[in-house]
């Protein structure tokens, strides 16, 4: 029979750090808060939290290899949110940030978790940052939970 391996949601001895875009930043903090708040509810303390604030979702990637970098934490979240304008710019954007944050995950062992949201609108972001849709960062820090637990001890200390 194959060994299955289904980490839970326990979060305690774990440490996080969380990095976040200014830009559209109420937002974003939405996602921060409910990222803080479920990580606190599955056992996180809070000297194992760290929040670092970028300007934008582009500069996401390469804090997230600092901390990463940094062997300090279990996980990386990286939260931004882009939302379309005039032209397709919001899309380079989205798509250079979650290139960007695999590339830190792939290279340094450390679990990157995409939490930048792309929406047509201020609606679509509004109802994933807490609305009618959920909370997209709730959802991030219970995958970051689990890949933590998952990360073999010794990958990128």
């Amino acid at each position: 029979m194959a060994v299955e391996q289904r980490p839970g949601h326990d979060a305690a001895g774990r440490r996080f750090c969380v990095v976040a875009a200014r830009f559209n930043e109420p937002y974003v903090r939405r996602l921060v808060d409910a990222a803080l708040e479920v990580l606190r509810h599955r056992g996180a303390a809070e000297a194992d939290l760290e929040v670092i604030w970028v300007p934008g979702s582009f500069e996401l990637p390469l804090a997230c290899r600092w901390a990463a970098a940094s062997a300090r934490f279990d996980a990386v979240l990286a939260f931004g949110v882009l939302i379309r304008g005039e032209t397709e710019h919001f899309r380079l954007v989205a798509e250079s940030a979650t290139h960007g944050l695999q590339r830190v995950a792939l290279e340094t062992g450390i679990p990157v978790l995409n939490g930048v949201l792309a929406t047509h609108d201020a609606d679509q972001a509004a109802a994933r940052t807490g609305g009618e849709v959920g909370n997209r960062g709730a959802e991030v820090a219970l995958a970051a939970v689990q890949m933590a637990q998952l990360r073999p001890q010794g990958v990128a200390r």
